[in-house]
């Protein structure tokens, strides 16, 4: 079993960061999961087919959104994707990354989704 380093944000601890303007949101999830349920108001779609090479800050594909020195909340469905994507961040340099779990934390939260 894998240890994480990814700490767990609970939704009002995350929109409080994205409030501030901290923090960059990364939905691992497909499309078409984002077409069938919302999305977190702002959050960038990477999905984990593309993730790797896009969030490697040494890529030529790296999507300039993503920087080491930000702070990243990621989620997806039920939060396993997500902390996949986190440790990896944690491997190429990330100083902060949280995991938020799914998209239902937030919702259960009673914070809004925006319709993709």
């Amino acid at each position: 079993m894998m240890t994480s380093d990814v700490e767990r944000i609970d939704a009002d601890d995350a929109k409080a960061l994205i409030d501030d303007g901290d923090a960059v949101v990364v939905d691992v999830r497909e499309p078409a999961e984002i077409l069938a349920t919302g999305k977190v108001p702002g959050a960038i779609n990477i999905p984990m087919a593309e993730f790797l090479e896009r969030a490697d800050p040494g890529s030529p594909d790296h999507d300039p959104a993503l920087e080491p020195d930000k702070t990243v909340i990621l989620y997806c469905a039920s939060g396993k994707r997500a902390q996949f994507a986190g440790n990896k961040l944690i491997e190429f340099g990330y100083r902060e990354v949280f995991n938020l779990g799914g998209l239902k934390d937030w919702e259960l939260a009673g914070l809004p989704v925006d319709e993709a």
